[in-house]
């Protein structure tokens, strides 16, 4: 189908519209029997599989570090004469934008306080439970999703630049499957799941999104927090997204992403320097060596005496690691494509240790001092940040903030990096859907881009109003389980792939 959108796969769109809309219509309908239904499935998998994601990531962690100091690791994401499109920090801006999205503004000061309140391990509200709070505030949010996305990435980008193949997750199993099984029912029905599984993380998130920046508005402004303000935030990000993505990364993700990072930095800074300063920095160095020290034992921990689960009232691995580990990987299709997108020309092992290492470290950063100054006001000042994050999470950062100068300016500037991180995410998925509902046309029209950009403010919409943002929330997760499979498959492939092509390159070179 060719027309104002371009080359559209038109069996894979209506493929992903249907299921789509099945799924949205169940949520609209029956909102909290879908949540409770999804919740269901999702318990039974962290219950009895939990073992595999567990060892799953930590399999994806091994794999990555293990190719980038192999003999692969010379190897580029194209051609040998290929060379990087961006810089080092625009790319790195771009990857850690798209990646970690409004959910680290959401949770930085959340996560460790929630530990903090109610520890797996400790006594609540002591300085042992902040130290336990920020490690594994640390593990959810460092190496781990970070290889999940550079697993997808690096698969992606070798095949699509190197191979000249689709940029299609169905590309990334050419080597087991071959052309006809990549362009049969197998391949397209990978895509097909991929671009549902897209659609519902993207349409979370601007759920999310559009709730933080309305919570910051009210604590700042005293707008109301409703339905019908919700809605136009929707609206207005929506439009904003949808621009972006048409104007093009160079105009569009390029300088959203530089703008976040400016407004990143300048809030950490301001934190720093005007919140418990020497606090935050002992607090950082002291999380960063108990992290690296405790990494394997949390990366394999599952509770299996049920220690942690009777002391905390609930299933805590589950709830918490395992449940990040499946929304990590079912983002990891969109991120993993954006990041597969502007990494040509960088060779595995750079790219290895810039996607694991540079994001993580700023993630690091951002943890200990949003969380070590709500830590630290709740343990030395006035308190009342653990009771803010019982009673709306989105507004724990702004009640923070309350408590340093300016509170005004700075969460104005907050509201500005939330909407940033919200349009990095946003475009990056949107530029996506269309590449992959194109044929892995790697630059897809702008009116394909759009189209989806609507369908997702739709989406967003409708789940916002129904009050079905959990509903949504739950398909994302539980799509998780098959694409940690296909993930896992991908492994094999991609090594044999590389493995052909070193073969043929010290053959190319004896022959000369």
């Amino acid at each position: 189908m060719t027309n104002i959108f371009g080359k559209i796969d038109r069996a894979m769109f209506w493929t992903a519209i249907i299921i789509s809309g099945i799924f949205v219509g169940w949520a609209v309908i029956t909102p909290q029997g879908m949540t409770e239904d999804l919740g269901k499935i999702l318990k039974f998998f962290t219950e009895y599989f939990g073992w595999l994601f567990i060892s799953g990531v930590t399999i994806f962690l091994a794999f990555c570090l293990i190719l980038a100091f192999s003999k692969y690791g010379d190897i580029k994401l194209g051609k040998d004469e290929d060379e990087p499109e961006y810089s080092t920090y625009v790319w790195i801006a771009m990857l850690f934008s798209a990646g970690m999205g409004i959910g680290l503004v959401f949770w930085g000061i959340a996560e460790p306080m929630t530990y903090f309140g109610n520890p797996p391990f400790g006594e609540a509200n002591s300085p042992e439970a902040a130290a336990i709070a920020m490690r594994y505030s640390f593990f959810h949010w460092g190496l781990h999703p970070w290889c999940m996305y550079a697993v997808v990435a690096m698969s992606l980008g070798y095949f699509q630049y190197r191979k000249g193949l689709p940029g299609l997750v169905s590309s990334c199993l050419y080597p087991i499957l071959g052309e006809k099984g990549i362009k049969g029912p197998i391949g397209r029905g990978i895509d097909s799941f991929v671009v549902v599984t897209t659609l519902f993380g993207l349409a979370n998130i601007l759920g999310m999104g559009s709730m933080q920046i309305n919570s910051g508005l009210n604590f700042v402004y005293g707008l109301p927090n409703n339905t019908a303000v919700t809605l136009g935030i929707i609206a207005v990000l929506t439009a904003m997204f949808c621009v972006s993505s048409a104007v093009g990364i160079e105009k569009g993700m390029k300088f959203l992403s530089k703008s976040n990072m400016v407004l990143f930095f300048s809030m950490m800074a301001f934190m720093l320097v005007f919140g418990p300063t020497r606090y935050i920095i002992n607090m950082f160095f002291e999380t960063l060596g108990q992290y690296f020290h405790n990494i394997v034992w949390m990366s394999l921990y599952l509770d299996a005496t049920g220690t942690v689960a009777k002391k905390v009232g609930y299933n805590w691995v589950g709830s918490w690691t395992i449940f990040y580990w499946t929304w990590w990987i079912g983002w990891a299709p969109f991120v993993g494509g954006f990041i597969a997108k502007i990494s040509k020309g960088r060779t595995i092992r750079e790219f290895v240790l810039a996607v694991l290492f540079a994001p993580s470290l700023l993630s690091f950063v951002w943890f200990a001092i949003t969380g070590g100054l709500g830590m630290d006001i709740d343990l030395n000042g006035a308190g009342g940040i653990a009771a803010a994050v019982a009673k709306d999470v989105s507004s724990a950062l702004f009640v923070a903030l309350s408590h340093l100068p300016i509170p005004a300016i700075t969460s104005t500037i907050c509201i500005g990096l939330i909407l940033t991180f919200f349009l990095t995410s946003a475009d990056s998925a949107t530029s996506v859907l269309g590449q992959m509902t194109s044929g892995g046309d790697l630059n897809p029209s702008k009116a394909s881009k759009v189209l989806w950009g609507v369908i997702e403010g739709a989406v967003g919409a409708i789940i916002v109003v129904t009050g079905g943002v959990n509903a949504v929330k739950s398909v994302s997760v539980a799509f998780g389980f098959p694409i940690m499979i296909i993930m896992l498959v991908m492994l094999y492939p991609f090594v044999k792939a590389m493995n052909e092509d070193l073969i043929k390159n010290q053959s190319d070179k004896k022959s000369q």
